[in-house]
């Protein structure tokens, strides 16, 4: 079945930076659409940002752009969220899931921005 772990979530300092990696697997990872999305504590899940199979175009939140680059691996089946200029607004648990599928959500990591 379609699986998604996500990892290297972790506490970071405002200004820092993290790389979040996303293992996929139970389908064919490069010929997906891939996307980031994030839930703060009492908010709804929200997108962060995608990147397309085979050409590899990214979209971001307005929130995130030019802090957060997306990438992906295809060979490793995984994607990457690099996050710059952390600041506690981006304290989140972080989920990566297929771009157009309604997939089941992954355990997620957790991102925790603070002093």
């Amino acid at each position: 079945q379609v699986q998604f772990v996500e990892s290297g979530g972790g506490l970071v300092q405002p200004g820092g930076s993290l790389r979040l990696s996303c293992a996929a697997s139970g389908f064919i990872f490069k010929l997906d659409h891939m996307a980031w999305y994030r839930q703060a504590p009492g908010k709804e899940r929200l997108f962060v940002a995608s990147i397309t199979s085979i050409t590899g175009v990214t979209n971001y939140a307005n929130s995130v752009k030019g802090r957060f680059t997306i990438s992906r691996d295809d060979a490793k089946n995984t994607v990457y969220l690099q996050m710059n200029s952390l600041n506690p607004e981006d304290t989140a648990v972080y989920y990566c899931k297929r771009y157009t599928w309604a997939d089941v959500w992954g355990q997620g990591t957790q991102v925790t921005v603070s002093t």
